[in-house]
């Protein structure tokens, strides 16, 4: 007798959901990163040796932020979805072809 292995398609709908809702909110937590950092190059003063380093640094860091960390979650976070919303879509497919035979 073959073993049954089931799958709650409910389960991995709602995974699918719950991962597109964490993007839409990361949009925002990539937004404030990106603008929400701005920082006018007067903000650090001016014609002093360090000026131009510390505006660099706080670039560099904005731009690591934004490309290196939130960036690199929503990719993972989209590829997740993406994988399990295909995942459900073969599921339900087998079972549509299941109860035609």
């Amino acid at each position: 007798m073959a073993k049954e292995y089931r799958v709650d398609l409910d389960a991995l709908d709602q995974v699918v959901k719950e991962l597109n809702g964490v993007l839409k909110d990361m949009n925002g937590t990539k937004g404030k990163a990106g603008s929400g950092t701005y920082l006018p190059s007067s903000a650090l003063g001016k014609k002093y040796v360090e000026h131009e380093m510390l505006h660099k640094a706080h670039a560099d860091m904005k731009n690591f932020i934004e490309d290196e960390i939130v960036g690199k979650i929503e990719k993972l976070v989209e590829d997740f979805g993406k994988k399990s919303k295909k995942t459900k879509e073969a599921y339900d497919d087998a079972e549509h072809d299941n109860k035609i035979h």
